[in-house]
């Protein structure tokens, strides 16, 4: 039913959008940046053949845009090359023909990566604003050597470079410099069917070996608004949105390999994209191929904090900036220890079993099988941004055995369905926006009545956000989220959420908790008020936070911890005219503090940063953080409180220029406490591109660390009094961890590429020094005189090597080889060679995956 009403008011909104035209701007400059006037295309009545040649008659007729200015490094200054752009258009598809040109064409940097890889070239991208609304925008772009780049914009300024567009372009060099042409078809993006037609138009080109960003329009080093300031883009006259059916179709071919093992898998499925009406885009999938090109990096999680991996799979980044909930607005967002929620975090959706535990050890499946999922993103009507996705994923079994060796299935997780709806409107030519957002997952234990116990029924989370400027100059803003969440389910699965890490209602000397074993479902809420100033040399970023003890977004979302009261104030100043050798820097001053929701004071903190920029786009950054003695909620693990000592902790990074032939960089973090406890890690990395078409990273790191008192375990005793009958073990840790990236990505074509990715991962703890808590809110321990538990010394590799070839645009061939290797010993001693010698005999796993999309439009 919720599927049904979205769709019909998905539906109804985008016809009464389609009766709506937009409004044309008066495109007033503003002082606080540079802008130019408006752009014209004309209509072509012959066709272009996209070649990188501009020998069509249009190219000739065409009015130019010149009108260039710097934006770095010499801000403002006339550009030191010439560069003209011309737009073209027919009743399909924009053209855009480019010249750069270019009195050293020699010089021309064209180094050639996969499509939207950090790309180290010269460089040209178009900006659009179709729906002229001037927060929101595509981009393209084309490098010398004719890598594709593409993306979107969202609020006014900030890109995401995971949707990829089907459109085509191509670039050629002579003695006058280079040339970009390109193709985007209509249909690959949104607007209003609006008369005059009016959108937002600006182009950048990049220099590489002058290191100089040219645009027509830019705000000033210190000020904010980017997609605000595009000049108009005119004569587009007749475009209308155009409906089209692109169906991807793919078939997938894996194996698997294992101790002498094999097994074999076919599949098949297809993607759908199209419209719903002029503003919305739907894309649709069924038995969609969700895996993922890159692994996730081994980690050792030795706290009571689920580890975050972020998202990869393209269904579910391409296009998903617009479910962004409660960071709008304002240009920059300050944490200090706010453990800020992620209301959608897609990977819950297709996540691992997570009744696993009841199958037998490698019998329950890695990843949910997702039957189904569809998306719409867009306008309702202007100046409204709506999304809304449906999915739902398979119930799951494992095998488990009994004690005559009979195996039978066991269900590891139920049948869900998931589903996100999403709005958020700016009004007032952007000073002010407010939005809603609700998730929904529901659960099906009809044919799993066991998982009742371990899984959650359902979880609503609905949550509002917004912003407003304080001032006519947009100086000044004010934006923030409020959301309240639910999860339901039985009564023993109620139970134990409240006494999850998320939650620990058990703590015995709380009183603002406790454990209700009678309840079916867990409330909260949380809000969250920043103040930031947008504009000028002298920086301010203030906030306030709350989330109750209850708060819970993790049936689709990501919470950390509930029961936080968090605020800092920070202010700073920033150099922005270059002078001698530098070219930029600020510093930052800020004082934070977080506190449980009874006001128990869990972090206190002050902060102090500098960031320097050179000339030569070198940089250095240091950090200092002290941290005065507070309490500590959770080192016990729902346990009493106990005391925080002082401490402080640095961080030291450097990077050289990220466009060189060769860069590298280095980051550096020496802490200490009050306790004894200290950390050091180093992670320097360099890049090298030998040639024009290959690219090497290597990337180590080196970590080593004492924690005085590391959480073990907890029993019961009667003669633990003044603990509330319970002893709570620490132990002294020292862990050593080795691990590095190393990355060659070598690009064949523009469109065919090779990647290798390899992720070794050495990692030893030797435990010592057993103790338990003597009293509440202190930091004095009782000696238990024995070391008395396993150390641990665990070692990994990771690796995979991916074959891509685009061989039509949409259509992609895919060629993937995994490797997984790890070993594990009760040996707390740190030593390089056995733990190489070690994985180079443990058992791998290898897995070979063929795929191949086609991309059809109707």
């Amino acid at each position: 039913m919720r599927l049904l009403l979205s769709l019909l008011l998905t539906a109804a909104l985008a016809g009464a959008a389609a009766a709506q035209p937009s409004k044309p701007s008066t495109g007033v400059a503003d002082t606080t940046g540079f802008t130019s006037g408006p752009v014209r295309a004309v209509r072509t009545s012959q066709p272009i053949l996209v070649d990188g040649l501009l020998d069509e008659p249009v190219w000739k007729s065409a009015e130019a845009a010149t009108d260039f200015k710097q934006k770095e490094p010499d801000q403002g200054a006339p550009t030191r090359q010439q560069t003209e752009v011309r737009l073209a258009y027919d009743d399909d598809a924009l053209y855009v023909g480019a010249r750069m040109y270019d009195t050293q064409p020699d010089s021309i940097v064209a180094r050639l990566v996969r499509r939207d890889g950090n790309v180290s070239s010269d460089a040209f991208f178009i900006f659009l604003d179709p729906f002229h609304d001037k927060r929101t925008g595509y981009y393209f772009g084309l490098a010398a050597a004719g890598t594709q780049l593409d993306g979107v914009f969202m609020n006014d300024g900030w890109d995401d470079d995971s949707w990829d567009g089907v459109w085509n372009g191509r670039v050629t060099r002579d003695a006058q410099g280079w040339v970009a042409e390109m193709r985007i078809p209509f249909s690959q993006m949104r607007f209003a069917n609006a008369d005059p037609v009016v959108w937002g138009v600006n182009f950048k080109r990049f220099t590489t070996r002058s290191q100089e960003e040219d645009m027509l329009a830019f705000p000033r080093r210190g000020q904010s608004g980017f997609i605000s300031r595009f000049p108009e883009l005119h004569g587009l006259d007749g475009v209308k949105p155009r409906r089209a059916y692109e169906i991807t179709p793919y078939v997938t071919s894996k194996g698997d390999f294992f101790r002498g093992e094999s097994d074999f898998t076919n599949a098949g499925g297809a993607d759908l994209r199209t419209t719903l009406g002029p503003r919305l885009s739907l894309n649709a999938t069924i038995n969609p191929d969700f895996g993922q090109v890159e692994i996730d990096p081994a980690v050792v999680n030795l706290s009571d904090v689920e580890t975050y991996f972020g998202e990869k799979r393209p269904f579910f980044t391409e296009g998903f900036s617009v479910f962004r909930c409660g960071n709008n607005g304002a240009n920059d967002y300050w944490g200090f220890n706010w453990p800020e929620p992620t209301f959608l975090y897609t990977r819950r959706i297709g996540r691992a079993p997570q009744a696993g535990f009841l199958a037998d050890p490698g019998t329950a499946p890695l990843g949910t099988s997702i039957l189904g999922a569809a998306k719409v993103t867009g306008q309702l009507v202007p100046g409204w941004d709506f999304g809304m996705v449906h999915a739902v994923t398979a119930r799951e079994t494992g095998t488990i055995t009994d004690s005559l060796g009979r195996e039978s299935d066991v269900a590891v997780e139920p049948l869900t369905y998931y589903g996100v709806l999403r709005g958020m409107h700016a009004f007032h030519k952007g000073r002010q926006g407010l939005g809603v957002m609700n998730t929904t997952t529901i659960r099906s234990f009809s044919d799993a009545r066991d998982l009742e116990r371990f899984v959650n029924k359902a979880g609503v989370v609905t949550a509002v956000d917004g912003w407003t400027f304080l001032d006519g100059k947009k100086n000044w803003v004010i934006s923030g989220w409020a959301a309240a969440t639910q999860v339901s389910g039985s009564k023993d699965r109620i139970t134990a959420l409240q006494r999850s890490s998320a939650h620990y209602y058990q703590r015995p000397d709380a009183g603002h908790v406790e454990v209700d074993p009678n309840a079916t479902s867990l409330t909260g809420q949380g809000a969250r008020l920043w103040l930031n100033r947008q504009n000028g040399p002298w920086m301010l970023n203030s906030a306030l936070g709350w989330l109750s003890p209850g708060f819970d977004t993790n049936d689709m979302g990501f919470t950390s911890r509930g029961d936080v009261v968090n605020g800092h104030f920070g202010t700073g100043y920033q150099w922005n005219k270059p002078k001698g050798w530098k070219q930029y820097s600020h510093v930052i001053g800020a004082l934070a503090a977080t506190f449980d929701t009874e006001g128990n004071p869990t972090t206190k903190m002050l902060y102090a940063g500098y960031k320097l920029e050179q000339r030569n786009h070198n940089s250095w950054e240091t950090t200092v953080f002290l941290f005065p003695a507070t309490v500590n909620t959770r080192a016990t693990r729902g346990g009493p409180i106990m005391r925080n000592l002082s401490g402080f902790s640095t961080n030291l990074h450097f990077d050289s220029n990220s466009k060189a032939k060769r860069f590298w960089y280095v980051d550096v973090n020496p802490s200490r406490s009050e306790d004894g406890g200290w950390e050091f890690s180093v992670s320097p990395g360099l890049v090298w591109k030998p040639v024009s078409n290959l690219s090497l990273e290597f990337n180590p790191s080196w970590y080593r660390g004492v924690t005085d008192a590391q959480y073990l375990t907890q029993y019961a005793d009667a003669g633990a009094t003044e603990t509330y009958g319970s002893r709570y073990v620490f132990a002294q840790l020292e862990q050593s961890t080795l691990s590095a990236s190393l990355r060659m990505d070598y690009s064949i074509t523009p469109a065919l590429s090779f990647q290798l990715y390899a992720q070794p991962f050495l990692t030893s703890g030797d435990y010592s020094g057993l103790k338990y808590l003597a009293r509440p809110a202190t930091y004095e321990f009782v000696s238990l005189g024995t070391d008395g538990t396993s150390d641990f010394n665990y070692r990994s590799v990771r690796g995979n090597a991916v074959l891509r070839w685009e061989y039509l645009p949409g259509s992609t061939f895919f060629l993937v080889w995994t490797q997984q290797r790890e070993d594990f010993v009760d040996d707390g001693r740190f030593r390089l060679n056995a733990s190489l010698a070690s994985l180079g005999h443990a058992d791998a796993s290898n897995t070979i995956l063929v795929k191949v999309a086609h991309h059809f439009t109707l």
